[in-house]
């Protein structure tokens, strides 16, 4: 758990261990997007450009919109084919699909920065084309690093590592734009965006559309790999949880609890938030228990306040 000038200020495990942050990134990836498109777009489309969505027909409508918004159709997304991620919408596909990938919002956002710029549409997700350049030195901006570890993510586009700490940091600078320099007025605008439209960035039964939509002023953003990050606005902190194997399932309770730790969840909330916190472990197909994060945080109490 970071400040917007990087300072850690609680900790459990090891906040230098570097991971590879994926989608946790896709609000500095819109940012830098909505500067080559530099447009007005509504909540809902700006949304799914930062989301991890479930493929539900919501969310593919509005991919299909900001497409068309690029005159393009959805053969032009260089994503995989895949099936949607929420079991009912997966039910009612026969095929994989290209815009039915959980990345799908970023890569349609990517193809209209690319045509309001005039790059290349064909090659949109290589390291050395010219977005991904800018997305890369974005992220080294953000993150007050002086290089990351670049590799390929799932869905193919560039994918950086950083210690957990800066990663953090990226997180709390969301909730203080103002830091950003010229790329701040975008920032914002996703963050507004998510807070606005929490369904259209998760679906239904995902740990950030729960979080966003029971806070409003926390905006939570999952990455592959058992990772969790959440900027908390009233208080400018940054948190980024990684689950050291990368089980999926933790990573939400492990949210949940940091936020809780901090003082940045109200009773409702966390009544709210219950079943993301402990969800049941089940046998047999019944419930048998429930999975908790038990952990204290390490550092100051007097920066939590």
């Amino acid at each position: 758990m970071c400040d917007a000038g990087g300072r850690l200020v609680a900790w459990a495990g090891d906040p230098t261990r570097t991971v590879f942050a994926r989608s946790s990134l896709k609000p500095v990836q819109t940012a830098v997007s909505l500067k080559a498109i530099d447009e007005p777009l509504p909540d809902a489309e700006v949304a799914v450009m930062c989301a991890s969505h479930n493929g539900e027909p919501v969310h593919v409508g509005v991919v299909r919109r900001v497409l068309l918004r690029a005159g393009l159709s959805p053969a032009a997304l260089l994503c995989p084919p895949a099936r949607p991620l929420d079991p009912e919408a997966a039910g009612r596909v026969a095929h994989p699909h290209r815009e039915l990938h959980d990345c799908s919002g970023k890569h349609a956002g990517m193809l209209l920065a690319c045509v309001r710029a005039g790059y290349d549409v064909a090659t949109y997700v290589r390291p050395k084309h010219p977005l991904q350049k800018r997305i890369h030195r974005a992220v080294l901006r953000v993150s007050g690093l002086e290089e990351v570890v670049v590799g390929a993510d799932g869905c193919g586009v560039p994918v950086f590592g950083m210690p957990l700490a800066s990663l953090a940091t990226v997180f709390a600078r969301l909730s203080r734009p103002e830091s950003l320099g010229e790329l701040g007025e975008q920032v914002d605008r996703c963050v507004e965006a998510m807070l606005a439209e929490p369904y259209l960035v998760g679906g239904r039964e995902t740990t950030d559309t729960a979080v966003m939509s029971a806070t409003g002023d926390v905006v939570s953003k999952v990455g592959a790999e058992g990772l969790e990050c959440a900027a908390v606005l009233s208080s400018g902190l940054g948190i980024a949880v990684k689950v050291a194997d990368g089980g999926d399932r933790a990573s939400g309770p492990a949210l949940i609890r940091a936020l809780e730790s901090i003082g940045a969840l109200a009773e409702d909330h966390l009544q709210e938030l219950a079943r993301f916190a402990r969800p049941a472990v089940t046998g047999g197909g019944r419930s048998v228990g429930e999975l908790r994060a038990d952990f204290d945080l390490r550092g100051r109490p007097s920066s939590l306040t």
